[in-house]
């Protein structure tokens, strides 16, 4: 029988969940979300919710995760794309890599301090492992990808091209809007575990409003929100 995990907390869980969503979804700083909640008569330190977040964000995560990753390896993984953007942490120079599916959803996300073969390598094995193999993966052109695909065996399902990868290079600007409000990461921990569950937490309520009815929008979208507010129940 798995425990309460709210078990030691007055605070309600509803009230936890709806600050942990609010900071890793949005745009907003620990002192807007306690601003946001204040207005809602929920008392409590921008502190406070750093630590909710901490102690609850990567277990919400993990099952979102879980819960998707047994869906997507129902299904063949038909495309995935490949990127790795610049992250600076205290002045340095870091590397976010990230696979997102045909779809737009996040698969991986991955931080090293280089961007070489061993890099990409790892980055492959830990969302293959996870995921499976696709039928095609489109990169860029740097030739850390084919090292580490040669290595793998899969080089000939290598496809890169100028425009291809467009879907990958979009997807990080929700979290650039979320490394600016939060000033940018301090360490490169921290910014591995912020990037993984805010690819969850993004994915979940990754409702695709340009493609559908508002009609069906709405209603993924209360989907979301229930589904959410079930998770660690």
């Amino acid at each position: 029988m798995n425990k309460n995990p709210f078990r030691y907390f007055k605070t309600s869980p509803e009230v936890i969940r709806l600050a942990v969503m609010m900071y890793v979804r949005f745009p907003l700083s620990l002192r807007n979300v306690e601003d946001l909640l204040h207005k809602r008569g929920v008392d409590l330190n921008h502190e406070t919710v750093r630590f909710w977040w901490n102690r609850f964000g990567p277990m919400f995560a993990a099952e979102i995760r879980k819960r998707r990753a047994d869906r997507l390896r129902a299904w063949p993984q038909w495309q995935w794309h490949l990127d790795e953007v610049f992250v600076k942490i205290n002045g340095i120079t870091h590397y976010l890599w990230r696979a997102v599916d045909h779809e737009g959803e996040v698969l991986e996300a991955y931080v090293t301090k280089r961007r070489d073969r061993h890099a990409a390598l790892n980055f492959l094995r830990k969302a293959m492992k996870r995921y499976g193999q696709p039928k095609a993966i489109v990169t860029d052109r740097l030739r850390s990808y084919k090292a580490a695909m040669k290595v793998i065996g899969n080089e000939d399902r290598q496809d890169v091209g100028r425009w291809l990868n467009n879907r990958a290079e979009n997807s990080h600007l929700p979290l650039r809007r979320r490394e600016r409000a939060m000033l940018r990461f301090r360490r490169m921990r921290s910014l591995q575990k912020f990037a993984a569950v805010h690819c969850s937490v993004h994915n979940h309520f990754n409702l695709e409003r340009h493609l559908n009815h508002r009609d069906r929008f709405k209603e993924n979208r209360q989907i979301a929100l229930d589904e959410w507010r079930d998770l660690a129940a």
